[in-house]
């Protein structure tokens, strides 16, 4: 059965207008003294290692400890990006920027929080398909949520080949260690480093949510669903994160769980790529001589064609069955899952074209529905008037991430934790002609981080002109997610009612179009009504990618 892998990178295309720097105080971590810089009313201590450099003996292993430093290591400066291909690098070349030198992570605190203010933290995990991503866009700077009384920690982790890899080689090498997945497990290591050091900078590591977008919201339901994460936060949220399967592949671990793994095994995509570079056996010379290839070599954002051998370009989440021992549906479905607080959603026009069907028309993609035909017909254009391309977006939206994002709160309602479900759908009018159908994959970020002037403005441009609409909401969206972050509910002084999901009226916060904010009855019901039979026979949909 073929899967949908949720691979879309998104990443700021602008920069905020820079804050004037002074020396900010010294912090004493486990691992030795860092002094941060004040920007404006936040303190940031940038490029603080949670884990040794990934890199020789150490690429694709565990995160290894971090060698304690004497004096004052100075946090003014960002560290690499983890090593990507990124948009406009030449073939043979990583991203400017970019390192396999990448363990590190960001820390935002109130300038004037007191050591011992124990103030809720809030962890960012970036998008990127898995292949991408920066803890240092200035997109996600943490300046309007300090502001807020939030701690802001922003973590790199390893993707594409480099975070995602499996090979016999490496399962021969200390076999009882976890494998495959070091994107995950630097992810669990920085949140391990926040229990061990948020205290020092303010923060309250009893009171520690998760959020991502994307592929990042994707490893906040893995996080949840890992045991070895057990305990390490306590609040979570997923921009964009669905919450089927989809996003795993691997070898079947038993019969339960055979059906949502892709039939090629990582190991043989492993297999396939070392062939590549001329590379066989699985032995260890054979990992030697990997561990010894440039990094150049090894990323190339994964959208490199197959070979003649078979397929050798997955670099996503891999069922190991050690560290990811099931699915989050499967977690899910048998209440598995932590008794948390939970906040899910997405934008209202995902993406449209062929990302989860091939089909060209609305007969062609209603006719996949097979005897559900007509009630996908009926929920998806009742008057027969919508054009494809509003239909296709609709589809791919629900299917990806909506009715995934409902199902997921509806466990957690069944497990007695309070969920609380959004959509996205702003799109400024000058964009809506661009996007006649509601807001793409992203559109809600700079909203929550309340850093408008990182999405709308170009690098190098002119300053973006924000309108009062875009700055209350942007106000209002960043009030919401910290206030979860204190208490695990989103309403607060000077904010719309946000009315906890519930299985009978089914509310959500709907951002509309024209950005006013709504709580109303998810008027999506019909549509994820039909998408979640579907679901349950989705090796009989004839689409692309399910």
């Amino acid at each position: 059965m073929k899967k949908i892998v949720v691979l879309l990178a998104f990443l700021s295309i602008g920069s905020l207008n820079a804050q004037q720097s002074s020396t900010g105080s010294t912090v004493k971590t486990a691992s030795g003294l860092v002094q941060g810089v004040v920007e404006g009313p936040s303190e940031v201590f940038k490029g603080i290692p949670f884990a040794a450099p990934p890199v020789g003996e150490f690429r694709w292993k565990a995160p290894q400890p971090v060698k304690k430093w004497s004096g004052v290591r100075d946090a003014g400066k960002y560290a690499a990006n983890p090593a990507q291909a990124g948009w406009g690098a030449k073939p043979g070349t990583i991203a400017e920027g970019s390192s396999e030198d990448c363990l590190y992570l960001n820390v935002w605190k109130p300038a004037n929080a007191a050591a011992k203010a124990k103030l809720p933290v809030m962890v960012w995990i970036y998008g990127g398909g898995f292949t991408g991503g920066s803890a240092s866009s200035p997109q996600n700077y943490g300046i309007e949520m300090n502001k807020n009384g939030v701690i802001l920690v922003n973590i790199n982790y390893r993707v594409g080949r480099l975070g995602y890899f499996a090979h016999p080689a490496l399962s021969s090498e200390l076999p009882n260690e976890y494998k495959g997945n070091y994107g995950f497990m630097d992810q669990i290591a920085a949140l391990k480093w926040v229990q061990k050091n948020i205290a020092a900078f303010g923060g309250d590591p009893k009171n520690v949510t998760i959020f991502g977008f994307s592929a990042g919201g994707v490893s906040v339901h893995s996080l949840i669903t890992i045991p070895s994460a057990k305990g390490l936060f306590h609040k979570a949220i997923g921009h964009s994160s669905g919450g089927r399967d989809g996003v795993l592949t691997g070898r079947p671990i038993n019969k339960e769980n055979a059906d949502v793994l892709y039939a090629v095994s990582a190991e043989t995509i492993g297999m396939n790529f070392a062939k590549k570079q001329g590379i066989t056996g699985t032995d260890a010379a054979t990992l030697a001589a990997l561990r010894v290839l440039p990094v150049e070599k090894i990323v190339d954002g994964g959208q490199e064609t197959d070979g003649p051998n078979g397929p050798r370009t997955h670099s996503g989440p891999i069922f190991d069955g050690k560290l990811v021992v099931e699915t989050a549906e499967t977690a899910y479905m048998s209440a598995r899952q932590p008794k948390i607080p939970l906040m899910i959603g997405n934008c209202s026009a995902e993406i449209g074209g062929a990302f989860v069907s091939n089909a060209k028309t609305k007969e062609e993609l209603f006719a996949s529905f097979g005897t559900l035909e007509a009630e996908a017909k009926a929920a998806f254009d009742p008057e027969g008037t919508k054009k494809f391309e509003e239909v296709i977006a609709k589809f791919n939206t629900d299917w990806v991430w909506g009715e995934p994002a409902r199902m997921t709160a509806r466990t957690f309602l069944a497990k007695g934790a309070p969920a609380y479900v959004f959509q996205f759908g702003y799109v400024p009018t000058s964009s809506q002609q661009r996007s006649p159908y509601g807001a793409g994959h992203g559109s809600d970020i700079s909203f929550v981080f309340n850093t408008l002037g990182a999405h709308w403005g170009g690098p190098g441009g002119a300053a973006p002109t924000i309108t009062p609409t875009e700055s209350e909401l942007a106000r209002i969206m960043c009030g919401y997610w910290t206030n979860f972050a204190k208490t695990g509910n989103p309403n607060g002084a000077n904010l719309p009612n946000w009315p906890m999901y519930n299985n009978q009226n089914q509310d959500i916060l709907d951002v509309e179009l024209d950005g006013k904010v709504v709580a109303k009855p998810d008027q999506r019901k019909a549509r994820f009504d039909v998408i979640e039979k579907a679901m349950k026979n989705r090796d009989k949909i004839q689409s692309r990618g399910i």
